[in-house]
């Protein structure tokens, strides 16, 4: 990387000055001696070789002390002219807001905690993603909003994994206490506000979707058509509705793809079903919008499809070479200490 000056102006400056200020010195240091002035000599006193070899080596210490102090003026006007350096590195920043929207009707519950505990562990390794939350059955509610608070995503994942634990199977539904009951039933509280109807998917996508920036209950326009951050909804249900919806998951899905929302659609239900009609629907109607679908018959388990959407979504946004200046003192400080440790250690032995 190539050396400049930021401020040669005031490495000139300084020449200048430190010119001016030695010619002074020269100049009032300078006498005039009178003539009739005695003029002692200390030839005879330094005739012996003793006196004669500390006489030397005290002028060579002199010498040197101006030379390092000569030296040390030069190195203290050039950290005043501001060395700098090109730096050119790559600047990487994730620029991605996440949503997970989950469908918590009583046929999804059970896989609900595993792509919980999955993006728990996913939210380890974060670092500039913002993720928010979103749960829904008839109607929606959101867990937490869309942020980058990772102590507090963490804290959320947490508390809902907990409160989904005894809905694994059937006989953890059976051993439950009334506490537990309690507990999951405070935690889905307002997902289920329409009677006679459950799993509205298309409703629930878009009770999602306005969580992220830029989305519009419409169609696009010029300002949320075009969005800063990449933006994504991980959606887990197994896409059984029951009742009527305000928006079909097609429908839902059109709106997202218009303000560049991409929908990544995970079968959240029993294996036995994954080859119903409305899981092809699902399939269908995610794929055709530009999302990832899948399903446990992919050969892995939930855990393994959420890190799968994952990964294929996980791109750097801002990734691109970037120069900026620097500066880059190092050197000429340490070489400038190491003068003035000499320089001291000279004046002290000339003192003595």
């Amino acid at each position: 990387m190539m050396l400049s000056w930021q401020w040669p102006w005031a490495a000139l400056a300084g020449v200048l000055i430190a010119a001016a200020i030695i010619l002074l010195f020269v100049a009032f240091s300078r006498r005039v001696k009178p003539a009739d002035e005695a003029v002692f000599s200390l030839d005879d006193d330094l005739n012996t070789e003793h006196a004669s070899r500390l006489f030397r080596q005290w002028r060579a210490l002199g010498r040197l002390a101006v030379v390092l102090l000569v030296i040390a003026l030069v190195l203290a006007i050039a950290l005043v002219a501001r060395p700098s350096q090109v730096d050119s590195s790559d600047e990487r920043a994730s620029s991605r807001d996440i949503v997970l929207c989950l469908d918590v009707s009583g046929s999804t519950l059970p896989y609900d905690r595993e792509v919980i505990d999955t993006y728990l562990e996913l939210v380890k390794h974060f670092e500039g993603e913002r993720i928010g939350m979103s749960i829904f059955n008839s109607t929606s509610r959101t867990v937490f909003p869309l942020t980058d608070d990772y102590e507090l995503v963490t804290e959320q994942l947490t508390a809902a994994s907990k409160a989904l634990k005894g809905v694994q199977t059937q006989d953890d539904i059976d051993k439950m206490s009334d506490a537990q009951y309690q507990k999951i039933a405070d935690w889905l509280e307002g997902t289920q506000n329409r009677k006679d109807a459950t799993s509205l998917i298309g409703d629930g996508v878009v009770s999602c979707a306005a969580m992220l920036p830029g989305f519009a209950y419409g169609a696009a326009n010029e300002t949320n058509a075009k969005r800063q951050r990449a933006a994504s909804i991980v959606l887990a249900t197994d896409n059984i509705v029951s009742g009527q919806e305000t928006y079909s998951l097609t429908e839902a899905l059109d709106l997202t793809e218009q303000t560049m929302i991409t929908v990544d659609g995970l079968y959240s239900g029993p294996k036995t079903s994954e080859s119903d009609q409305t899981t092809a629907d699902m399939k269908s109607a995610i794929e055709a919008h530009g999302g990832v679908f899948l399903t446990q018959s992919d050969g892995a388990s939930v855990n393994e499809l959420v890190r799968d959407i994952q990964s294929r979504r996980d791109t750097e946004s801002d990734n691109q070479s970037k120069a900026s200046m620097t500066d880059a003192p190092g050197l000429w400080v340490l070489a400038l200490a190491v003068i003035l440790i000499i320089w001291i250690a000279c004046t002290w032995r000339l003192r003595r």
